[in-house]
């Protein structure tokens, strides 16, 4: 069965306000990962492989890898 609570690849998971696990787009290859609030989702599809792009209440960009509980 899906987690839906943990899934970073579907839009409908995410919300403003919520605490998640990013990586920016400058830490892909080291694997370094940010937590942080969701402000804005900037990923229009439903759907992507490796994770929705948001912006968090920081200002920093990346592809949400996590949701926290």
């Amino acid at each position: 069965m899906n987690e839906p609570q943990t899934d970073g690849t579907t839009r409908r998971n995410i919300r403003p306000g919520l605490a998640v696990v990013i990586v920016q787009k400058h830490h892909q290859r080291t694997g370094e990962m940010t937590q942080g609030i969701v402000q804005e989702i900037l990923t229009s599809a439903p759907v992507h492989p490796r994770g929705i792009k948001v912006r968090l209440t920081s200002g920093e960009v990346g592809r949400v890898q996590h949701i926290q509980g």
